[in-house]
């Protein structure tokens, strides 16, 4: 396909979802506010297109709530403060004098707050699935090279520009190049913070001295990677690719560089690039008014306040604190202010940064209509806009509150959105302390962000998170990205999930008795310095085979206790009961702890089924089944049935798959020349196909399970497959449980059927061909016929039965015993250890957790008939 075509076929699908949802145009450009078109019209040479659909670009100034303000600032007024000396401040003044009467600047309430536990003072298992997560995004940021990142800085500096650039995103001839760089910089120093690994820590000290020579070299505070005259755009509101955006995820970058690794010369940059930008908009203000202000950040803008709200916290300084005012956008939070639920049709992720934003502007100010605003935009979201995941958004935008089941497709949830919904989540838990938005974080952790990663593969993630039936990671519109020619906005944020991931398991409260805050249950260590305690969690593995949940803490005093008393406090999932919940320490009842004290949890892990954020009765049977906090999909290729008419609880129509059926699995391959094929199920019928990498379709349906047919109840004794040489056996196709493999006589296809008939039953024979590894199946009620796949397969070659008196008819005994042998290898697919059966109408669903898949195709909403 074309470039040109397929801009026009986004262009038709975004066009078609503003009709439907009527896009607003308050503080963004839709559809110019998707990145992924965007993208497209960069990278696309048909200048007429490009022409046409940047010409409504102009056509988004809206009135905002704040359209008052511009007489506030007469340009007469401000004209004539250029030419006193103290101009500046008689500005700032005037802005603040403006805001004081909604500002209570009583340092934001911080101290009721709970604190944030350093990322420097936790570690994760390297052996949990969190650990593992972390290391494969280490590997990543290590493979990424200083002088690839910082190549269009260089070149924007006019200095030297060694090494090649990176492709995607951070092309040199892409307008949002620049932007990966800084969420680079805040991954950076949040993995080295989570593991002091001393090669990232070079990297990160070089990649900001490069930054900074730059800087330097340019001499007014500028720092980007695209030249200062994108800024003139935007200033003019002609068409750009919001640049306000990447100078956020710099400035960001930089201010962790300085926060959570020390870089004092990151926290310098920072405050001249702010300076930089203070001047810009003051100028802006005073040429035009305050409105052409609010006009120009119709274009995206990242969290601009966000950063400036953090960086007054760290200087003090007022002037960030009114440039942080200046970027909050008051016709978005408007709406939220006075609990309007209609964010439908914004744009998903240019909007959650600026809520953020708004959090820390409570924070730092204590202005409780922010407060008010992060509450209100959390409980919308999460009642009327989120998936099962915890995620949002579809094609980038909100849709129609309570009405998701109509957005299922291959772009659901935007990666970025569930990075920026876990920040918000996080402030209102640190303020509050409900339980509500703990439990919120941990669903969207485990389902959202770990769902990212393309197992151990570093630098490989996804951009949406397909939610339709029958959908997979790999084929959304974008896919999988590639390591260095990607380079999305979820790349960026992507590697900052998975180098802060233990920035939320643990938070602590201030006072005589400090308080120690365990939310996420993940196997972890903590030196907790206020309570002069160490703490290890260990978190069992989670099979469903055994539904309980364990989690066992073991204490002790660091090098200089203060003998002082602190207190412990453990969230209760939303996931278990208390019934059969059991807490002990050292196998007793809990008395006050001693060091060396071991607390143990064991919970039940509840089974329960969750229904779409939908009102419309039509669509109560769409449900997502849950397993603990675990999201369970279904291989599939699009069916979605499940049968619960006759059920009186989950239990009924869900099975738990037992640990040891994974030693029942099987592969069977054949050798043909110089090439290897494995007999896989292919439109209902068995064929010979090329061998399958692991993680996808075919590696699926080239596993199949052995059942021994005449003693099945001594199923958990078979621990090798080998062992069924001699007996009846069933081959289970691994995707369909209950189905089986089957003849239709000699000479016709073999396929699958749904019961266990007659023709499913074979006897596992060692190889006709007489090899030591090969095994043949033989029909139990065709005597003498065989599964057979040809002398010399090929990929496609058909697999049929054959038996032994055509081979001699026809004088090919050499070539039926070699067609008829196969290799017996383990499974290319295997049973997660949280693996269950879920009763079809059609077919059984084999479900494991969302996060466990790679490739393969899945559902995840199922509709249940009860």
């Amino acid at each position: 396909m074309s470039p040109s075509i397929l801009v026009k076929v986004l262009l038709l699908v975004l066009s078609h979802l503003c009709r439907q949802i009527f896009c607003k145009e308050c503080t963004n450009i839709p559809p110019l506010s998707s990145h992924t078109l965007r993208y497209e019209l960069e990278s696309s040479t048909n200048q007429t297109l490009k022409q046409d659909k940047y010409s409504h670009y102009y056509q988004h100034l809206t009135p905002t709530d704040d359209s008052a303000w511009s007489s506030l600032f007469p340009r007469k007024m401000l004209k004539e403060d250029e030419e006193k000396d103290d101009g500046e401040q008689r500005w700032a003044m005037l802005y603040r004098n403006i805001k004081k009467g909604i500002v209570n600047n009583n340092n934001g309430g911080g101290d009721s707050f709970l604190r944030e536990v350093s990322l420097h003072d936790v570690r994760l298992d390297p052996g949990s699935v969190f650990g593992q997560a972390q290391q494969t995004n280490l590997e990543y940021l290590l493979m990424l090279d200083v002088d690839s990142l910082a190549w269009s800085f260089r070149k924007t500096a006019g200095l030297s520009t060694p090494g090649e650039p990176y492709g995607g995103w951070e092309k040199p001839e892409m307008e949002l190049r620049g932007h990966f760089v800084g969420h680079y910089l805040s991954a950076s120093a949040q993995m080295w913070a989570s593991t002091h690994n001393e090669t990232l820590k070079e990297k990160m000290d070089a990649l900001v001295s490069a930054l900074s020579v730059c800087q330097d070299k340019l001499q007014t505070g500028y720092l980007s990677a695209f030249p200062s005259e994108f800024f003139d755009r935007f200033e003019a509101v002609k068409p750009v690719w919001a640049p306000y955006y990447t100078i956020h995820k710099i400035l960001a970058g930089l201010l962790d560089q300085y926060t959570l690794a020390g870089n004092d010369k990151a926290l310098k940059m920072t405050i001249w690039m702010v300076d930089y930008f203070y001047g810009r908009v003051q100028n802006v203000i005073k040429k035009y008014s305050i409105e052409r202000h609010w006009y120009s950040l119709n274009e995206e803008t990242g969290g601009m306040n966000d950063v400036l709200y953090k960086l007054y916290s760290v200087t003090g300084n007022e002037k960030h604190l009114l440039l942080a005012h200046l970027f909050d956008k008051p016709c978005f939070l408007g709406l939220l202010a006075v609990k309007a639920d209609d964010i439908s049709g914004f744009h998903a992720n240019t909007h959650i940064p600026v809520v953020v934003g708004s959090q820390m502007r409570y924070e730092v100010t204590g202005d409780p209509l922010y407060k008010e605003i992060g509450t209100f935009f959390m409980d919308i979201v999460n009642s009327s806009h989120s998936y099962a995941t915890g995620g949002t958004s579809v094609n980038e935008f909100w849709t129609n509150p309570k009405r998701l089941a109509d957005t299922l497709n291959t772009e659901n949830e935007e990666s970025c959105t569930t990075y920026n919904m876990l920040k918000v989540s996080r402030h209102l838990f640190r303020w509050t302390k409900e339980m509500a938005y703990a439990d919120y974080y941990e669903r969207a952790l485990t389902n959202g962000v770990l769902t990212v990663q393309r197992g151990r593969d570093p630098g490989v993630m996804i951009y949406m998170l397909p939610l339709s039936h029958g959908s997979s990671k790999a084929h959304s519109y974008h896919g999988w990205g590639t390591k260095y020619d990607s380079f999305w906005c979820c790349y960026g944020t992507g590697i900052e999930s998975f180098s802060k991931l233990g920035d939320s398991i643990y938070f602590e409260e201030g006072g005589k008795t400090p308080s120690l805050y365990i939310i996420q249950y993940i196997s972890s260590s903590l030196n907790w310095r206020a309570g002069n305690i160490s703490l290890r969690q260990e978190v069992d593995p989670i099979v469903s085979s055994d539904q309980r949940f364990r989690v066992a803490f073991t204490f002790a005093s660091t090098e200089h206790p203060s003998g002082g008393t602190a207190t412990l406090k453990f969230r209760i999932p939303l996931w278990t009961y208390s019934d059969g919940a059991k807490a002990s320490i050292n196998g007793q009842d809990l008395p006050l702890l001693n060091p060396g004290d071991k607390i143990t949890f064991d919970m039940p892990l509840s089974i329960r089924t969750e229904a779409i954020k939908d009102d419309r009765p039509e669509y109560s049977s769409f449900k997502a089944i849950f397993y603990g906090p675990y999201l369970l999909a279904g291989l599939s290729d699009g069916e979605w049935e499940i049968d619960a008419t006759s059920a009186t609880s989950v239990s009924d129509w869900l099975t738990p798959i037992p640990p040891y059926y994974n030693s029942h699995l099987i592969s069977l391959s054949q050798e043909s020349g110089q090439s290897a094929f494995a007999v896989t199920i292919s439109n209902a019928s068995l064929k010979m196909e090329n061998i399958p990498p692991p993680g996808n379709n075919s590696a699926v349906r080239s596993t199949f399970r052995i059942i021994p047919k005449e003693d099945p109840k001594q199923l958990k004794n078979f621990t090798n497959p080998k062992d069924a040489i001699g007996k009846l056996v069933v081959l289970e196709p691994f995707n369909s449980p209950g189905m089986a493999i089957a003849h239709n006589g000699e000479g016709a296809n073999l396929g699958v059927v749904t019961e266990y008939s007659s023709a499913a039953v074979f006897r596992l024979v060692g190889g006709l061909d007489g090899g030591d590894s090969t095994v043949s199946l033989e029909s139990n009620d065709r005597e003498g016929c065989f599964v057979y796949s040809g002398a010399d397969s090929e990929n496609g070659t058909t697999i049929k039965l054959r038996c032994k008196s055509t081979s001699l008819v026809d004088n090919d005994e050499d070539g039926f015993k070699k067609g008829a042998s196969f290799s017996m290898g383990k499974g290319f697919s295997e049973y997660d250890p949280i693996s269950f059966v879920a009763k079809g109408k059609q077919r059984n669903f084999l479900l494991s957790p969302l996060l466990s898949l790679r490739d393969e195709s899945y559902t995840v909403y199922f509709n249940i008939h009860s």
